[in-house]
């Protein structure tokens, strides 16, 4: 079943009853009991290849004069790690956002960001990697993914997540079965989202 991931999606889906399993949820989210990750990934900087910017961290001084896009979930523009990077460090008069759900009469709302990128609408965009990977590789123009580094801004700003997918609190029966599902599947999983050019961290340990 489909539901447009707004705010309230585990509550009318997952915990109404409606479906059994959500698939892409953080890992260790509490409203649901989540599986062993079955990726990681991290938001990353996409440019165009022929700006040759190569921006790889949100301390580079050229932000500061960079036309900056970003996503957004509602109208503080400082609810997702980007931005939250970004406005602790005073870069905000040239930062433009763009709404990660968009018009859902649209296709593809969130790749308005990407867009806006190979069109050179603004200078550098910073978006999750998974979803960035897989409309940069496919813009009209030469795009560069750069992960973003160090992997996190302080102990309350990550930027890399492990994926995992969700039940209800109550189905560990459920969720154990997932894993060992997950653990026999993980090489076909992993080429599959290389295909869709999906960015991959290794797990720490």
């Amino acid at each position: 079943m489909w539901w447009p991931e707004r705010r309230g999606f585990l509550r009318n889906t997952l915990k109404a009853g409606r479906c059994d399993l959500v698939l892409g949820i953080p890992e260790g989210l509490q409203m649901a009991r989540a599986t062993q990750p079955y990726y990681r990934s991290t938001y990353v900087f996409v440019t165009r290849r022929d700006r040759h910017l190569d921006i790889r961290s949100f301390d580079d001084t050229r932000l500061a004069s960079l036309r900056i896009g970003v996503h957004v979930i509602g109208d503080d523009y400082a609810n997702l790690p980007p931005a939250q990077a970004l406005a602790k460090r005073g870069i905000v008069t040239n930062v433009v956002g763009y709404s990660l759900y968009g018009d859902y009469s649209r296709p593809n709302p969130p790749a308005a960001l990407i867009e806006a990128v190979a069109r050179g609408e603004v200078d550098v965009g910073v978006a999750w990697g998974p979803l960035a990977g897989y409309f940069a590789h496919r813009a009209g123009a030469a795009l560069v993914v750069t992960p973003v580094e160090p992997a996190t801004d302080g102990p309350d700003t990550p930027f890399v997540f492990g994926v995992a997918m969700g039940v209800r609190r109550e189905d560990a029966a459920l969720r154990d079965s997932i894993d060992r599902i997950l653990t026999r599947r993980a090489p076909q999983i992993d080429r599959l989202l290389r295909r869709y050019d999906v960015p991959l961290v290794a797990a720490t340990r």
